[in-house]
């Protein structure tokens, strides 16, 4: 199980996106999720893309987070767009 610090985002997840942490943590730990690394819309090239599925949510979502002095901090989570989606299911193809 992926463990990641969310103290500084959460409440903007769910209050921008009404998306629950509970959900991004299945997404995260689905085994089929997609992993792009660096996030290709990552602007300091640090961020992590994760598209996973999220069973308490029934669809799939986007996390992004970063890795800092051995820590994953969560930086924030949505309903995946139509090319997320499309890059999971052509990923697991």
């Amino acid at each position: 199980m992926i463990h990641v610090d969310w103290s500084y985002s959460e409440a903007h997840v769910r209050e921008r996106h009404g998306v629950e942490i509970a959900w991004i943590t299945e997404a995260l730990n689905d085994p089929e999720a997609l992993l792009l690394n660096p996030d290709p819309a990552s602007r300091s090239g640090r961020s992590v893309r994760t598209i996973g599925y999220s069973i308490t949510a029934r669809c799939l979502l986007t996390v992004i987070t970063v890795e800092e002095d051995g820590m994953t901090y969560g930086v924030n989570g949505w309903k995946s767009s139509n090319i997320d989606v499309r890059r999971y299911r052509e990923e697991a193809q």
